[in-house]
C-alpha cells in the first residue's frame, strides 16, 4: 500500500525541483517494510516491527521540504496534516545522499489516519 507525501500551494516549486507525488510517498510492502521517500530528497526503509508508535500531530510546522538533526526528521511538502512515526531501532536512511539515522519521523500525508491505522492496527 502507497500513501502519498501531502503536497501545498508550493507544489510547483518542489515539481520544479523533482520532488513530485509519484516519488514522494509512504509506502508498505507487505507486513515486513516501510519505506519513505520524498523524491531525491530523503529515503528510508525500515522493518514495520521498529515503528514503535505512529501519532497524528495536530501542530504545524514553520517550514516544508526535509529538515532534521539528531535523529529526528520532518518530510512534508505541506504545513500537516502529519504523522510522527516512532522508530526502535533507529532506521537507515538517506538525504541529498548522505548517510544517517533516524528515531523520529514526521511525514505530511494524504492519509494520516489510514497511515496510523495501518502501522499501530489501532
Amino acid at each position: 500500500m502507497r500513501i502519498p507525501l501531502r503536497f501545498g500551494r508550493l507544489k510547483p516549486l518542489f515539481a520544479a525541483l523533482g520532488l513530485n507525488v509519484s516519488r514522494s510517498y509512504v509506502e508498505i510492502a507487505g507486513d515486513d517494510t516501510v519505506r519513505v521517500r520524498m523524491g531525491w530528497a530523503f529515503d528510508s526503509s525500515f522493518p514495520r516491527s521498529s515503528v514503535r508508535n505512529a501519532v497524528r500531530r495536530r501542530d504545524a510546522p514553520l517550514s516544508i521540504g526535509v529538515h532534521g538533526w539528531g535523529g529526528s526528521w520532518l518530510v512534508n511538502g505541506a504545513a500537516g496534516p502529519l504523522v510522527t512515526l516512532t522508530i526502535d531501532p533507529p532506521a537507515r536512511a538517506r538525504t541529498l545522499g548522505l548517510p544517517l539515522r533516524v528515531h523520529t519521523l514526521a511525514v505530511s500525508v494524504d492519509d494520516p489516519d489510514g497511515l496510523t491505522t495501518l502501522l499501530t492496527g489501532r
